[in-house]
């Protein structure tokens, strides 16, 4: 499948029911278009089976809580909903989105308790997240926008108003030549990646950004436990910018990144080192197991 993403054969579920793909549409005075009062969810799909599908279903309605508003499904039918999905288009590897949001209605300024929540699953076929660095190392510019204080936004929640920064940082990242770009917190410790949680290697341990004002991925909390079943010591903290000279191995976490090697951040350079290779390697086939 390619092409625009609103031109396309295919299915998608859409409040309860599956629709031809270019019919799913939403009115301009959509509520979430103009407030962003809208949560999502990424997941993937290998062999025909979502990896950590029912927590990325949980998490979707935690999210929705988080903004004041409840999805009007249940996690089973949610799960029903994407399994369905896969299905009506043939997928069996896919990247699958799950979308809730406020809909049009008799609200239109910022208050919206009167508008119906809307839902929509979409999935499609879709490789690295980051092209060929999936092998070589991504290269990550240093954005300029940090990640809010988690008492100004609901930084835990997987909200779309969360990422308008993270758009304008990787578009800033791209101009430069880079896959992404790396972002510090209102503090100005090390926090993630536009879409994705960050790592580093020091002397055969690991350190990893303590996730209090930004998500705490799925996959990232899966790597933590992989490594800890290796017996590698984890480190979740702090980290100050001044210690990125120190790392000897960086490697970045997501659903749509699955776990991708940096080679450089700024002017930082990393290693593509056997710690690196081998919890890509451990990823792959703990998703395909």
């Amino acid at each position: 499948m390619a092409g625009a993403y609103d031109d396309r054969d295919g299915k998608i579920w859409m409040d309860g029911q599956l629709i031809d793909w270019r019919s799913a549409n939403v009115h301009v005075l959509t509520h979430a278009m103009h407030y962003a009062s809208s949560v999502f969810e990424g997941e993937r799909a290998y062999g025909g089976k979502i990896f950590l599908s029912r927590q990325h279903s949980e998490r979707l309605r935690y999210s929705a809580d988080c903004l004041d508003f409840e999805i009007p499904y249940t996690v089973d039918e949610l799960e029903a909903a994407k399994a369905a999905v896969l299905e009506a288009n043939g997928f069996s590897d896919a990247y699958v989105r799950a979308v809730a949001w406020r809909g049009a209605g008799e609200d239109m300024g910022v208050a919206s308790k009167r508008n119906p929540v809307r839902v929509a699953i979409a999935a499609w076929e879709w490789g690295n997240y980051y092209g060929d660095a999936k092998m070589k190392g991504a290269k990550l510019d240093i954005a300029s926008w940090k990640r809010p204080s988690p008492d100004t936004a609901p930084s835990h929640a997987k909200a779309a108003g969360l990422y308008m920064i993270c758009t304008m940082s990787k578009h800033a990242a791209e101009a430069k030549g880079c896959s992404d770009a790396m972002m510090f917190d209102y503090r100005g410790y090390v926090a993630e990646a536009t879409g994705a949680n960050i790592f580093f290697v020091k002397d055969g341990e690991v350190h990893t950004p303590k996730p209090d004002c930004f998500l705490n991925g799925l996959t990232r909390q899966t790597v933590i436990g992989m490594l800890e079943e290796k017996q590698v010591k984890v480190h979740e903290r702090h980290i100050m910018p001044e210690e990125l000279e120190g790392f000897e191995q960086c490697w970045l976490t997501g659903t749509a990144a699955e776990v991708t090697p940096v080679g450089q951040i700024g002017d930082y350079n990393f290693e593509v080192g056997a710690l690196t290779r081998d919890i890509s390697e451990s990823y792959e086939k703990k998703v395909r197991a």
